[in-house]
């Protein structure tokens, strides 16, 4: 029962993290960095944002396969399931949120926070379920075990890293900087905060103890 409420908990989270990427990305300022190259193919081919997401993904696992080698567990397969069910939920958002259309800067960064708290949330709620890991965050776990880094500093840098491939695969394809902009910098400065912050508030609220 306990390991059913875990996986119930990331599922929530998966949703809710799609709904937050979904949300930023309809601000129009740009992604998260982990979304930027699928957004940036997505603006210049006709396969959508959840479709990209889940080819990315895949590259990220067969990535994790050739660096962690025998290291490389049973368990990792599980996020193949994830990432598909994660792009399917990221269209799925998209599709539900067709009404946002900010057009004045500041409603555009309104939506760009909320959809930053969103989700900065649904990391929480992934990370509290401690059952899987979204290929983004399994790279960079994979990476920094493999070379002994830290993992924070080899999440910047994969973020960066991310952020600047997809500015030149927009440059390339479109001749233009397309789908990265201020918004990207902003969500990846804040999402990570913002999960820290829930996962204090929730730690601070008194357990109820049964008698």
């Amino acid at each position: 029962m306990e390991k059913l409420k875990r996986y119930l908990i990331f599922l929530a989270g998966l949703f809710i993290n799609a709904l937050g990427v979904s949300l930023i990305t309809l601000a129009d300022l740009g992604t998260s960095p982990i979304s930027s190259i699928p957004y940036v193919l997505s603006l210049n081919f006709s396969m959508t944002l959840g479709e990209f997401t889940i080819l990315f993904s895949m590259l990220l696992i067969i990535l994790q396969l050739f660096i962690l080698r025998k290291n490389f567990k049973l368990e990792h397969f599980l996020q193949i399931p994830i990432s598909v069910l994660f792009g399917y939920f990221i269209d799925m958002t998209m599709a539900m949120m067709y009404f946002v259309n900010p057009q004045t800067y500041p409603a555009k960064i309104a939506a760009l926070l909320a959809g930053c708290v969103i989700l900065g949330f649904g990391v929480y709620l992934e990370v509290a379920a401690n059952v899987a890991m979204l290929p983004g965050e399994s790279f960079v776990r994979a990476v920094s075990s493999t070379w002994k880094t830290e993992f924070g500093t080899t999440k910047v840098a994969f973020d960066v890293s991310m952020t600047v491939i997809a500015a030149g695969l927009s440059f390339l394809l479109a001749f233009r900087l397309d789908g990265v902009r201020e918004g990207t910098v902003i969500a990846a400065l804040l999402v990570g905060m913002i999960a820290r912050a829930f996962g204090r508030m929730v730690s601070a609220i008194p357990r109820v103890q049964t008698q």
